[in-house]
């Protein structure tokens, strides 16, 4: 068995040299940097990050291993098939063709894991370079003001308003984009802002260390005996924010239109997909009369039309780039989803570390801040607060060509989003040696003369004149506008990219393919927190969305496969993008593969070798492998055991759902026989009550709850399925009927076991069946499954 196993291993480590010699003279004939990037921003100064080689060698024999047992595995299978020939049965070949995607799969995963590596930052030596801090531009998005609720938008603002960062009120701007055009959203950011004079100050004289208030405010701190001003400040600001959250409450759409004066009379007569761009400035430094000042505010609801496709958040996105180029046209974007507040005040300063802290900017073409999520439900029942996947496979990637673009918490250079590759833009402090022409700018950029000139300056590196946000408001309007991107780049070679539901890692590709390298960073506290959804039904849209966005990707112009042939994406960040666009791909194999089990004893076959065989130990070792595995990687993490089980019982479950109805709906879709719909993940308004998990007062928020989505209908049918199989295959097993099948006999203990870890991991379903409420599986659902079911036992007693 091992001579096998490194035989092939063997052929499979020459092929992989070969195929990295050959990338390696490819981007160098395109001139790509094959090398490590420098670490300081020039001989002399204090380096402020530190790209340091993560060491993980028994991770790396725990990967060889693992992959040893499935090509052991391929060879078994091979050899059986090759022996008996069509005697071995169907489920042999079907399983062959699953394990050879399960190693292809494994292969890909030790691509990204192979070479890990973490940024250290080091901002206390910003203080020498305190005057080339660039000016950063703050967008927040958020598209439905009953699924992500204002006073959630309300207090990831005021965490933004009030991030320590040198000169914030001239160098900081936030704007708001809001897709719902909710005049309930505008109230409650217009009181925000008030509030915001008294928040911003309290922070920074007591250097608060989370600035999101409703996080901050759910517990009382200790207070000593000297600190009767800071409890006299606390108390005040206190009662100050919870009357804000009483007013934004409170607050009524039809009375806001009614008696809210001239700042609601945009929002008059209009529908939420047909009206006018609105851009409102909420704070202008200009007004400020205290030496507190905080960063600019604007409101900005983009003009839609029936008859335009708006591209979802990609959409807005592109519309506050143009916006904010024409207000004050910062160097740097930030980007944060409504419900991720900034809960590092350092956040900022650690990003512009990553930013400065290169020789070339090329290897900061934008940063990524891991996405992390606060409270949460104890052991995340949902497997949808993805700790692991970025402590490990984001260090791993980040060893690469750099991190993806993960949508929220990420620093993004403006240049770059501009669509300028790195060659076109000097040695990285922003010396251009060549500017596009008038005619080429408004080819791309659209025929705003303020947008052009803006772009003009950001290629160039001159921001020394900035546009004054008050003159601009009618131009910002204009770029504002539906048709504004008609004719232009903008969504293919400029801003954001379309074509996905899933921009973000689209938009990051894009980025890579034009030879800029990422930056992953690491911070403690973490720089960014958010809210997982919670629930069975938003957990599995949420993962639906994602699922769709990465198909649609895979299948079309902008496959990672296409941009690392005649681009500069680097052939192993070309396997890690695939490794993420495959997922939704896994779903038909690890189907076929579930269907084994449920199959072979329904028809007295097997598609495993017998307990007294000799191959038995070889897929029971590979089973045990990598469980272990994969609980060791959440013990590494400081996560428990359980968390490991439940998110490995929602890969499992979203595999034969989410990731099934987005591999059924992708093709129906390209075809032009379905349309893609945007489904918001719902924001949770409650507060946990603390950071052991405990939440509110729902009685099993843990629980898995459903609805009548067509997403719960496989995964009822194959526990529903697996349950009778079981049933079946007992009563042969008691009544003797279990004679010779296929492939020397009928089912042995391995399809038993299969079936029942099957049930183990579809165990929240199986409680459904007989449960009540929302926490049990709808009539209408249980009959669909029931009919699938139907027809599979049909189709098995066909054969």
């Amino acid at each position: 068995l091992l001579l096998q196993c490194f035989s092939a291993s063997a052929l499979y480590c020459p092929l992989c040299l070969l195929i990295l010699a050959c990338d390696q003279a490819r981007r160098a004939v395109l001139g790509q940097p094959t090398g490590r990037p420098e670490m300081a921003a020039s001989s002399g100064e204090k380096k402020l990050q530190e790209r340091v080689p993560v060491r993980h060698t028994a991770w790396m024999l725990a990967n060889l291993v693992v992959l040893f047992l499935l090509l052991a595995l391929l060879a078994r299978r091979a050899a059986a098939l090759m022996q008996h020939g069509a005697g071995a049965g169907a489920a042999w070949s079907a399983a062959l063709v699953c394990e050879v995607w399960f190693t292809l799969m494994w292969l890909l995963d030790m691509n990204a894991k192979w070479s890990p590596a973490r940024f250290d930052t080091y901002p206390e030596n910003l203080a020498e370079r305190i005057d080339e801090l660039p000016a950063v531009d703050m967008f927040v998005t958020t598209a439905d003001p009953v699924l992500e609720p204002p006073l959630v938008t309300v207090n990831t603002v005021l965490s933004l308003l009030a991030v320590d960062y040198p000169a914030a009120g001239d160098k900081l701007a936030c704007y708001v984009s809001d897709d719902g055009c909710s005049p309930v959203t505008f109230y409650a950011l217009r009181e925000a802002t008030g509030f915001a004079s008294m928040w911003v100050p309290f922070c920074r004289r007591h250097s608060v260390a989370v600035r999101a208030p409703f996080r901050y405010f759910s517990s009382t701190p200790e207070f000593g005996t000297a600190n009767h001003k800071f409890l006299e400040d606390w108390t005040i600001t206190k009662s100050a924010y919870e009357k804000l959250v009483r007013r934004i409450e409170d607050a009524d759409e039809r009375s806001l239109l009614r008696h809210g004066g001239s700042d609601f009379a945009e929002f008059l007569d209009i529908e939420h997909m047909n009206h006018p761009a609105i851009i409102k400035i909420l704070w202008d430094n200009s007004k400020s009369r205290t030496g507190e000042e905080f960063p600019r505010l604007i409101y900005v609801s983009r003009e839609k039309s029936p008859g335009y496709h708006h591209h979802y958040k990609a959409g807005a996105m592109n519309v506050l780039a143009r916006v904010s180029a024409v207000m004050t046209n910062a160097p740097i974007m930030v980007n944060v989803d409504c419900d991720m507040f900034v809960n590092n005040p350092k956040a900022f300063t650690h990003a512009m570390c990553l930013l400065l802290g290169f020789d070339d900017d090329m290897y900061s073409g934008f940063v990524q801040a891991p996405q992390m999520f606060y409270g949460g439900l104890k052991d995340d029942p949902f497997g949808n607060r993805m700790e692991v996947s970025f402590k490990k496979m984001g260090v791993g990637i980040a060893g690469l060509q750099g991190f993806f673009y993960a949508g929220t918490g990420c620093f993004h250079r403006r240049k770059v989003i501009y669509g300028m590759a790195p060659d076109s833009i000097g040695a990285g402090r922003g010396v251009t040696t060549g500017l596009p022409s008038y005619k080429e700018l408004q080819n791309r950029f659209g025929s705003s003369n303020e947008l052009i000139e803006s772009a003009r300056n950001t290629i160039s590196g001159n921001q020394s004149a900035k546009p004054i946000a008050n003159s601009r408001s009618e131009v910002a309007k204009e770029v504002a506008a539906c048709n504004y991107e008609d004719g232009t780049r903008w969504g293919q070679e400029v801003g954001w990219v379309y074509g996905s539901m899933t921009e973000d890692i689209l938009t990051g590709q894009r980025i890579h393919a034009a030879g800029w390298r990422s930056a992953l960073m690491e911070t403690e506290p973490p720089a960014f927190l958010g809210c997982a959804p919670i629930g069975g039904p938003a957990s599995l849209t949420q993962f639906k969305r994602w699922a769709t966005g990465l198909f649609e990707i895979l299948v079309s112009k902008n496959n990672p496969i296409l941009a690392a042939t005649f681009r500069r994406l680097q052939f192993r960040q070309c396997l890690a993008y695939l490794m993420v666009y495959l997922w939704p791909v896994k779903a038909p194999f690890e189907l076929c593969y579930a269907l084994l089990g449920p199959y072979c004893l329904l028809t007295n076959r097997s598609f495993l070798p017998k307990a007294s065989e000799d191959g038995f130990s070889i897929p029971v070792a590979l089973f045990l492998t990598h469980i272990t595995y994969g609980f060791m990687e959440f013990m590494e993490c400081g996560l428990s055991a359980r968390a490991w089980w439940n998110n490995y019982r929602m890969r499992r479950i979203t595999a034969a759902s989410a990731c099934l109805l987005a591999f059924l709906a992708v093709p129906l879709t390209t075809l032009g026989l379905s349309k893609t719909v945007f489904e918001v993940t719902p924001k949770d308004e409650s507060t946990p009550d603390g950071d052991d998990g405990s939440t509110g007062n729902k009685a099993d928020p843990g629980r898995f709850t459903f609805d009548a989505s067509p997403v719960f209908i496989p995964v009822t049918a194959l526990a529903m399925l697996s349950i009778v199989a079981i049933a079946v295959g007992l009563w042969r097993q008691v009544s003797g009927a279990a004679k010779g099948g296929a492939s020397g006999g009928g089912p042995g203990i391995g399809e038993f076991m299969s079936c029942a870890w099957l049930l183990l991991c579809f165990l929240p379903f199986v409680r459904g069946l007989v449960g009540k409420g929302s926490y049990g599986i709808p009539w209408g659902v249980k009959l669909k499954a029931g009919l699938l079911v139907a027809m599979f036992l049909h189709f098995s007693k066909g054969n």
